[in-house]
């Protein structure tokens, strides 16, 4: 794994903090050129400073993926900078709490817009690039992209569309040598969850899950490298998930019960 981002261009939004942070990081040091986007220009400003001092490459835009036009711009700059496009990681997202019957369509909209949308965009701009390179196309998804995660109706249903996306592009792609990856995250102890959406689209400003016992950003940008590395199509990061996806197979009744009985346990669970 050591090698194998080294001299790469590596894109990423959501780069400002969390997982997208940590996978900066990481990646420059691996030796890899990165290219970071996210909404908080200043946060970006001094993680690429800090990627520099640190001997690494770095550079930034200002990116709000739900707009198209930011998009274009990310990718422009990276090709701009650095000549191309080995990797892209649609990293930027945002999570909700709220069953289906209390939350405002606005909130759905704006995951959609957000979680869906920006991979849309981004993938876009940058398809001509990788397939040049024969690179590699990354969402960070979720388990909950692999079955309806009750109480995130508006989380699931965009990390379920961003799979669909990001499996037709595989296909549609078996002849150019273009890698696709969806990769799947357990809870993670990330800003995500704290700034995830209620029913009225004000965020949650805590987490009712136990920091503790979750996985760390870095954890998931190492695992994220080893799947890039390998090539992966999926890529599971812990038990849940690789439970949740043979469970499914097999017993989707019974999973759809399990899911309930864990979301019901949450402290304030909208499950009564």
């Amino acid at each position: 794994m050591k090698n194998a981002l080294n001299g790469k261009v590596v894109v990423i939004t959501g780069a400002s903090s969390g997982i997208g942070e940590a996978m900066a990081r990481l990646y420059s040091k691996m030796g890899a050129k990165v290219v970071l986007g996210a909404r908080n220009e200043e946060k970006l400003a001094l993680l690429a400073q800090i990627i520099a001092t640190e001997g690494g490459k770095a550079t930034y835009v200002a990116t709000d993926v739900t707009k198209e036009v930011d998009c274009k711009r990310l990718i422009d700059k990276a090709v701009e900078v650095f000549g191309g496009i080995d990797v892209l990681i649609c990293n930027a997202g945002i999570s909700m709490r709220a069953i289906f019957d209390d939350v405002d369509t606005k909130v759905l909209h704006r995951l959609m817009d957000v979680n869906f949308w920006g991979t849309v965009y981004c993938a876009k701009y940058a398809l001509p690039y990788l397939q040049a390179s024969k690179g590699s196309l990354v969402g960070i998804s979720s388990v909950a992209g692999l079955h309806g995660l009750p109480g995130r109706t508006g989380y699931s249903a965009s990390k379920f569309a961003m799979t669909g996306l990001l499996e037709t592009i595989r296909i549609e792609n078996i002849k150019k040598g273009l890698h696709v990856m969806v990769a799947c995250p357990g809870f993670t102890a990330s800003n995500v969850r704290f700034s995830a959406l209620t029913a009225d689209g004000s965020a949650q400003g805590s987490t009712p899950r136990e920091e503790g016992k979750m996985m760390t950003a870095e954890e998931v940008a190492r695992i994220v490298a080893q799947g890039i590395a390998k090539r992966q199509r999926l890529c599971l990061m812990e038990a849940e998930g690789r439970a949740t996806h043979f469970v499914k197979k097999f017993a989707p009744g019974l999973l759809d019960r399990i899911f309930y009985w864990v979301m019901s346990k949450e402290p304030d669970s909208p499950f009564k």
